[in-house]
This record gives structure tokens, sequence and C-alpha cells, in this order.
């Protein structure tokens, strides 16, 4: 009954009214005011995914805006930011990287310079014996060895020391002649000159012929002298020997001059010439330096080691260099021409062509833009860069694989995709054989595409092109402008209206990233 009585009461409806209005904009107004923060963030989400590409481990060249399957493999694709600010790069083959990214990528630049470069040959070989003072000791009389003076390898032989004497029948003879002669020289002296000659002729010294002219009695045995002095590395003959006349008796070398015989590797053997100054140490005389000049390049290279040996003579006055030591050199040879050089670390080498990242500024942060290089020898630790690089230019020269691996994962040119015959995978929409006929005719339309073709199952357009005439956004543009959106540029509305009904992809349940 009281219920009653307050629903009648018009005071009361009047308060239940305003607190019902009240309540009820309260509720709208939470309910404008969530709506507004979606909204919101849908378009925050929506400005961070025009620097988010998705791309593929397996195939970098597949990048989307968002995230899915890779259309080659099936792969899940994985997140890539392409820049930090639309502005980073202006060039799109240019890999931006903020100071951050690069000190993780151990990223460092160098100025490009001219020097004159000096190239560092290091060389390994031995010592051998002078071969212009290689001597032999051989019998000038026949007869047989009554006594030897040297009796083993190694003795030290001087010049005009006695080495042996000999029983020559020979000999005997012509001492008879000279006697003979003697005794009739006031009468004939021509004779006795010849006898003497002829003494001098087995190798009889005047003094030995003058103490056989004084002889009351022949001598049957006579003294062989050394004509030269050395080590003796060779005796041919033991006492009670029969020599014939020119039979080696002992091999000798003179020491006081050896030869430095090295191996060049047929890499380095141009840069080497005759007159160049060879510094070398041997491991049996630690802290030594020893140098000489180079006498003689051997003409022919060794078929089974590819080296050509280099010859350097050294004095060798207090016989510390010996035969058969092993010898290691060092080469240094000034390039006369002054050209630019590299580290070596700066180039990347694809074995048919090399590569620098050179550094450049656009936009807000650096970036890095892959350069082909013509790269020439490698003195020391820099390469001569014969063509692709200016003096002044600043360029990569550590962390260059980061940079390069960062620019395959955004499709962009890289050391695995210069020059001709490059291939990269794109998607674009389309439904029909029609569709198929008009992608292809307008990617082969942007100029350097060696073929075109599209899969409509997985709307993936695989191209081979000339990456110095064209680039996948060139050839992107040019699809969209026939009507196809791509992964990299929508189509204009008007274009897309006037394409044939059966070609109208965007009529489809597909949601795209524009």
């Amino acid at each position: 009954m009281n219920v009653q009585k307050l629903l009648k009461n018009k005071f009361f409806l009047y308060s239940l009214t305003l607190v019902a209005g009240i309540l009820i904009g309260k509720a709208l107004a939470c309910l404008y005011a969530t709506q507004d923060g979606r909204a919101k963030e849908e378009t925050t989400l929506s400005d961070e995914e025009i620097t988010q590409m998705w791309t593929c481990s397996m195939h970098p060249q597949i990048r989307q805006h968002k995230a899915g399957k890779c259309p080659l493999c099936a792969m899940e694709l994985i997140a890539v930011k392409t820049s930090e600010s639309p502005s980073a790069a202006a060039d799109p083959d240019a890999i931006a990287l903020s100071d951050e990214a690069a000190a993780l990528a151990d990223v460092r630049t160098a100025v490009v310079r001219r020097s004159a470069p000096v190239k560092e040959i290091h060389l390994y070989g031995t010592i051998k014996p002078n071969e212009r003072l290689l001597r032999s000791l051989v019998a000038h009389v026949a007869g047989r060895i009554e006594t030897l003076a040297v009796n083993y390898n190694g003795e030290n032989v001087r010049k005009g020391q006695v080495v042996a004497t000999v029983y020559s029948p020979d000999l005997l003879n012509a001492q008879q002649e000279l006697f003979e002669a003697k005794k009739i020289e006031a009468a004939q002296p021509a004779l006795l000159a010849a006898a003497r000659e002829k003494l001098r002729l087995l190798k009889l010294d005047d003094k030995q012929i003058d103490a056989l002219e004084k002889a009351e009695h022949l001598s049957s045995v006579t003294d062989v002298r050394a004509t030269a002095g050395g080590i003796v590395v060779a005796k041919g003959v033991k006492e009670g020997d029969y020599v014939a006349q020119g039979d080696v008796l002992f091999e000798l070398i003179d020491l006081s001059s050896v030869w430095a015989v090295f191996d060049a590797y047929e890499a380095d053997a141009p840069y080497l010439k005759t007159g160049d100054e060879v510094e070398y140490r041997l491991q049996m005389l630690p802290g030594k330096t020893f140098s000489g000049k180079i006498a003689f390049i051997e003409p022919t290279v060794d078929k089974t080691s590819r080296t050509v040996r280099i010859r350097v003579e050294t004095p060798n006055p207090r016989l510390e260099l010996k035969p058969e030591m092993y010898a290691d050199a060092t080469v240094k040879i000034k390039l006369d021409e002054k050209a630019i050089v590299i580290p070596k670390t700066a180039a990347l080498w694809t074995g048919k062509r090399s590569i620098a990242y050179v550094k450049r500024r656009e936009g807000n942060i650096p970036s890095f833009k892959v350069r082909e290089i013509e790269l020439g020898a490698l003195p020391g630790d820099e390469y001569i860069v014969l063509s692709g690089l200016d003096e002044g230019e600043e360029i990569a020269v550590s962390g260059v694989f980061a940079i390069d691996a960062a620019a395959q994962l955004e499709g962009k040119r890289s050391m695995m995709n210069m020059g001709e015959g490059r291939e990269a995978v794109m998607t674009v929409q389309g439904l029909c054989d029609m569709c198929r006929q008009r992608i292809e005719k307008a990617a082969a339309s942007a100029g350097g595409v060696s073929s075109a073709r599209w899969e409509s199952e997985t709307k993936a357009l695989h191209l081979r092109y000339d990456g110095d005439k064209t680039s996948p956004d060139v050839i992107s543009k040019a699809i969209a402008d026939a009507g196809h959106d791509t992964d990299k540029h929508k189509a204009d509305d008007a274009i897309y209206n006037s394409l044939p009904d059966c070609c109208k992809y965007r009529d489809q349940d597909v949601k795209y990233p524009f």
C-alpha cells in the first residue's frame, strides 16, 4: 500500500527519473571513452605496421606487411623492422642502422685513402753451396797413389797444399828428358825449355822443376798440390789406387760465399726482381738476421709445388752459414703508384665479384649502400681498389657481414644478388588467367626482367632480372600501375575499378595490408 502511494507521488517519480538519467549518461560516457581508446590503439598499431615487415628466414626475398606463412615453404614469417622512421633511408637499396644497432653489430667505418702500399712477401728455403765456388782436384799424371795427406770429408784444404804423392812412369820419362836436355843446354837451349814446359803441363810448378834439374837422381814420385782451397765434400781415392790422367781425387767447396735458395709462390713471383734486398733468419742461429740481394730468378715454375726458385747470394766470411740450414725470409716490395687502398676486412668476395658498403647519411640516421668494386693486389692487410670507390668516401671496415645479412633479410641488394641474374619473389594479388597475363606483362615492362611467372594459388610472382637495370621496387610499381596490389605498392582505385569483373580481387573475403 505504501509502494502504491510512492508510485502515485509525482515528486518521487521526478527524482527517480533524474537519478536514472544521470546513471545512463555516465554509462554512455564510459562507453564512448572506451571506444575512443580502442580507436587510438588501432591507429597506433596501424602506424607501427607501416615500419613493420614480415619475412621468411629461408626465403628473405619474401616481404609482407602482416604475419602469416611463407608462400614458398609455408614456414611462419618472422618480423623485421625495415627502418626506425619513414625518412631513415631515402634510397630503397640502403640499409639504415642507428648508432645503437651499429654498436651491437660492431660496425666501424674508415675513409677511403690513397697511399703507396708496401707488399710483404714471405719466403721459405735452405742454404746451398755457391755452385760457382765448387772445385775438383784431379790427377794430372797417370800413376799409383802412394800417400794421401787428406783422408776425410769436411777437412779444410788450402790452395797449394800437398794432398797426395803419386808414382808415375810418365813423370819419370819427363824427368829423363829434362836431364838429357840439361846436358846439351849450351848447344840446344830450346830442348831444355821444351822439357820444362812438358813438366809444367803435368802441373809441376817452377820450384819443383828447378829441384828436379838440380837433383842427381830421378824421383819416382811427385807431389799433387791443391789448385784451389775449400772444404772437402767428396774423396774419390784411397792409398794404393791407380788413377788415370783427369781422374777426380777430391771435391772441394768454398763456403766464403753461399746461396740462400727460396721458393716463391707463382702469385708472388711477379713482384720480385733481381737486385731486391732480402732479409732472412735461420733456425740454427736465432736472433741473427742476414741479408743479401736476389741474384737470380729461375725462369720456370715447378709443376708440383707451383713455386719459382729465388737465389740470394750472401757473403759468409765466418762460415756461420752451413749448407741445408732452414731459412725464412721477408721481402718488402714498394709499389710505385699511389693507389686507392682499403682494409681487406672491408671487402666481401662472392667468387665472381667483390663488394663494399659505402656509408651515406640520408634522413635521420646513417645508412649503408652496397657498391660493386674491382680489387687488385693484396699487399699486406690492404687491398688495392682498381675501380668502384673514390678517395674520401666512407666505408664499413668491420661488421660488414652483419650489414649484408640485414640487406638479405630485407630483400635488398647484397652480395647474394648483385649483378645480372638476380632472383626475387613478391606477393601480387589477382584471381584469373587474365590477371596472370596482365601481371607478367607489367613486370616485363619494367625493363631488365628476363622472366616473370605468377602463381594464382600462392599469389607469388617469381622474377629473374638484371640488378643493374631494374629493382624489385620498380617492378612492383609497374605492376601496381597495371591495377594489381603487391606487398610493396597498392594499385590506384581508379585503375583497379577499370579492371574486368573477373579480376576484382578486392571483392573477395581477403584482408589486405593497405
